[in-house]
């Protein structure tokens, strides 16, 4: 499969079948450029405006908002509630983490989650080969948490998203902080790249700091 990242919580993947998925689409008030990209899938974790904008994608798909199990042409997708906030939602509402299973592998998208999961969350949630995180803290879990969630799901790769960059718009921490409390040594930088079961050895136990386009 191959992985793009629009800032923020915003993903795209494209199957080894041709299967094209976006993750929690933004308005411009983000900041970011707007994704327009051609889509047969997109997931929203929750009804807000930074991560539910589709008027600008392109093509007839299908969306994925609701927790559950769900199969679109090759991709396999399970929606597991979660909440938005550490009081069970009374703050900012519900979550649904994704978990898609694409070419063999298992793509976890924790949206906007801001709470560590539960074991049920969890056993639901199931594996994660890669990890997409919220690590910004405020409206999600920050650093710390993200260490603890990082540490309950154990993932062989891990995608931090939903931090400030010199194009968001509002506050957010830097991603640096969460690298910081990683402990990393196996930090990668990269703009699209490509990973299947193959060569998921090469990625495997590293953090992969993504440029947006």
């Amino acid at each position: 499969m191959k992985l793009k990242w629009f800032g923020h919580s915003c993903f795209y993947i494209k199957s080894d079948a041709g299967t094209r998925i976006v993750t929690d689409p933004f308005d411009a008030t983000v900041g970011y450029k707007v994704p327009d990209v051609q889509t047969d899938v997109v997931t929203i974790s929750h009804s807000h405006y930074d991560h539910n904008y589709t008027r600008q994608l392109k093509g007839s798909f299908q969306i994925v908002n609701q927790q559950g199990e769900h199969e679109i042409k090759d991709i396999k997708i399970k929606g597991v509630n979660t909440y938005h906030d550490e009081v069970g939602g009374q703050k900012r509402g519900s979550n649904i983490v994704f978990n898609l299973c694409i070419d063999g592998l298992n793509v976890c998208h924790l949206g906007d989650i801001g709470h560590l999961p539960d074991d049920r969350q969890v056993k639901d949630i199931g594996r994660a080969d890669v990890l997409m995180i919220p690590v910004g803290g405020i409206f999600t879990i920050d650093a710390d948490e993200a260490l603890k969630v990082v540490e309950i799901l154990k993932p062989e790769i891990i995608i931090p998203m939903h931090y400030k960059t010199p194009d968001l718009k509002f506050d957010l921490a830097k991603v640096n902080k969460f690298i910081d409390k990683m402990g990393i040594q196996n930090l990668l930088k990269l703009g699209e790249f490509e990973i299947e079961k193959d060569n998921i050895e090469e990625y495997k136990g590293k953090v992969i700091v993504m440029e947006y386009k």
